[in-house]
């Protein structure tokens, strides 16, 4: 659905950039959007890298100016050393940044124009930043809205899953990072000085995929900014939202769990990596701002909207639906729930039978896993299953009387054997449809060096049975009766599991195994407070303007795999599609173009290797401006380490102002 344009508001709106000054002379780069009028009002504050000069610049004028329209200074900045803020950039979230979002949070509030009163809105980093700074709870911060952010930085973040190296985005997004952050100040915007700030950047950069390599376990790199360590340090009221096809959505149940009931709300939607009124599959788009604007009216101009009067946890809980790459909506329907964890969710165990199981998939098991990071692209989500479950060990449980409907995290329980002294486990819970078909439903993943704490590495001692207990990412889901539950246990899942150089699989004793499912019991009274969940249309201030220019060019597939038969070679190729190129208002060209390649032997866990490929032009004619990034990115193994190599080109015109290339190995010591 997309989103409906409003141009008619309660206040006429005005926008001006701005440089907030910091204490140690830093200066950040600000666009203010405000409404006009003599009253100072609250200040709204998004705070991430992203560049909004140009990269985030549509997004943006979706939603400042209809804050500002509605009576809020909103205000967008760029993370220090990023877009054309000064400084030097750093690493995600690292103390400065989140020192400096304080400092600007102090000088919004100082505003002649502002009460005192701010509040603090993100997704992705702007989210992750929002939490962290709440935690460090300035006074003038009041409120926050946190969409597909993590409190956990190790265990539910781009980094690692289940004490495992994500390859496919701890890979992707270093790469991304990297070419991001070579991209030079826009001179618009920066004035003159642009080429020595930019030079003076590209200095100081150094991927970030060392950093996050060189910490494997959860330490305590990890645990800053990871506000799961102390939930009481937030002071300010929290709306955290989620979408059941982003990888952070567990974050809102810890959320709606640890905080205060009374200061926080969790909402969970059918959605992608995605604000919710963006119309991006999967839908329904919901009129999100509006829902916000309860949210910061109540907690910044004290009024009593009733938004706290809603369920504490307002999650969407999708109908069966056939396997597909994208979905424009997905059927189901709103549920509520008093309290997280939920007196309407019991645990339901569903033991395994049948004989002792050897499970040792092919390394090439996990290339029908759809992206890690959907998006609202046509190739996002993942293809019908059974081609992976083909890989896996099966246990299936039919579905015989009633709807069986789930919501939170299932949880397996499995006695394994293993003669090496590493290995991993994943499991995905799919729903099985009477032709056939597999869609799948959620996953989750142990390395089994992680199972007494993600915190250490213990390895298996060879030949020994054990038991081993993780959870599947939440879900809100229903199977229909005639339909199957299968639970598909497989050794490997490339690639967004890097493999273990030891791994030879495991045996699974199907005694003392289970899956236990979250089962909602709907009654009379629970359906009622279901069905009085409801949304306004989603809505958005009038665009940009950006504009897409048509080529002739053929259209790459968003993901290809390609086979090597006679090798056992596979070989995925991604292009993520942030943006391509487009023409913003101002005169800016801006062209960007990214692909991604995961190749595996299926038989060999050392052959794994990922690579990531980007360039990008800023071009201003009007300037005689044109800038080009030339970014590679690539990680490959042997036994002991992991091997890094990462190059960045710059050009200034013709000139090649910037090249250095980096070769690093490091110790494959738990990942």
């Amino acid at each position: 659905m997309t989103p409906a344009i409003r141009t008619d508001f309660p206040y006429e709106t005005t926008h001006t950039d701005v440089r907030i000054p910091l204490s140690d002379g830093t200066r950040l780069y600000a666009r203010v959007w405000r409404p006009l009028t003599e009253e100072p009002v609250p200040a709204l504050l998004e705070y991430l890298p992203y560049r909004l000069s140009d990269w985030t610049a549509p997004r943006d004028w979706q939603r400042h100016p209809w804050y500002a329209g509605h009576g809020y200074a909103s205000v967008r900045v760029d993370v220090r050393g990023h877009g054309n803020s000064e400084g030097l950039p750093g690493d995600e979230y690292d103390a400065a940044e989140l020192a400096d979002g304080v400092e600007v949070i102090n000088w919004l509030a100082a505003q002649p124009w502002c009460t005192g009163r701010v509040g603090m809105f993100g997704i992705s980093w702007g989210g992750f930043n929002a939490l962290q700074i709440a935690a460090l709870a300035p006074e003038p911060l009041k409120a926050i809205v946190t969409v597909c952010s993590s409190d956990d930085r190790y265990d539910n973040d781009v980094h690692y899953m289940g004490g495992s190296v994500l390859a496919v985005d701890m890979h992707a997004w270093a790469a991304t990072m990297l070419a991001f952050v070579a991209r030079p100040p826009d001179p618009l915007f920066a004035g003159e000085g642009w080429r020595e700030t930019w030079l003076n950047r590209l200095e100081a950069v150094e991927p970030l995929l060392h950093t996050w390599l060189a910490h494997q376990t959860r330490d305590a790199y990890w645990r800053h900014g990871s506000v799961r360590e102390d939930y009481g340090a937030i002071g300010a009221a929290v709306l955290a939202v989620g979408g059941w096809h982003d990888p952070y959505r567990d974050t809102v149940l810890r959320l709606v769990e640890h905080l205060d009931p009374a200061r926080v709300r969790g909402l969970i939607g059918p959605w992608s990596h995605q604000y919710p009124d963006r119309g991006l599959p999967p839908g329904p788009a919901i009129g999100f701002l509006q829902e916000t604007l309860r949210w910061w009216d109540q907690w910044l101009k004290g009024e009593d909207t009733g938004i706290m009067a809603e369920p504490p946890l307002r999650s969407w809980i999708s109908a069966s639906h056939p396997p597909a790459t994208v979905y424009p909506e997905l059927p189901g329907r709103w549920a509520g729930e008093p309290a997280w964890p939920s007196p309407n969710v019991t645990v339901v165990p569903y033991a395994f039978q049948g004989e002792p199981v050897i499970v040792d998939s092919p390394h090439q098991t996990g290339l029908d896993a759809g992206r890690f990071f959907p998006f609202g692209n046509e190739a996002d989500l993942p293809p019908d299953q059974r081609d992976e479950d083909a890989k896996s060990a099966c246990f299936e449980f039919p579905v015989t009387g009633g709807l069986i409907e789930i919501l939170g995290r299932p949880r397996v329980r499995l006695r394994l054997r293993l003669d090496v002294p590493a290995g991993q486990a994943i499991a995905r819970l799919c729903d099985v449809a009477p032709d056939g078909s597999s869609t799948l439903v959620t996953r989750g993943v142990l390395n089994l060096s992680a199972r007494q704490g993600r915190d250490r590495a213990v390895p298996w001692p060879e030949g020994a049975t054990e038991d081993v207990t993780f959870e599947l990412n939440g879900i809100g889901h229903t199977f229909p009766p005639g339909h199957r539950i299968r639970l598909a246990v497989s050794s490997a899942y490339w690639p967004w599991i890097w493999p273990r150089a030891e791994s030879a699989g495991f045996t699974l004793e199907p005694v003392g195994s289970a899956l236990e499912l979250p089962v909602r019991t709907v009654t009379p009274a629970t359906d009622a407070v279901d069905r009085a969940i409801s949304f306004e249309p989603a809505e958005q201030a009038e665009p940009m303007g950006v504009i897409s220019p048509v080529t002739l060019d053929e259209e790459r597939p968003e993901r290809l795999v390609i086979r090597d038969v006679a090798r056992g070679l596979w070989r995925l190729e991604v292009d993520p599609r942030y943006g391509g190129t487009r023409v913003y208002p101002d005169g800016l060209e801006f062209t960007e173009d990214a692909l991604e390649t995961y190749t595996i032997q299926e038989s060999d866990p050392l052959s794994a290797t990922a690579r990531s490929d980007w360039r990008i032009r800023l071009h201003r004619p009007e300037l005689a401006w044109d800038a080009r990034v030339e970014t590679r990115s690539e990680i490959s193994c042997d036994v002991d380490d992991f091997i890094t190599s990462n190059e960045v080109i710059c050009h200034d015109g013709a000139e090649v102002v910037f090249h250095r290339t980096w070769e690093k190995r490091i110790p494959r010591t738990a990942g």
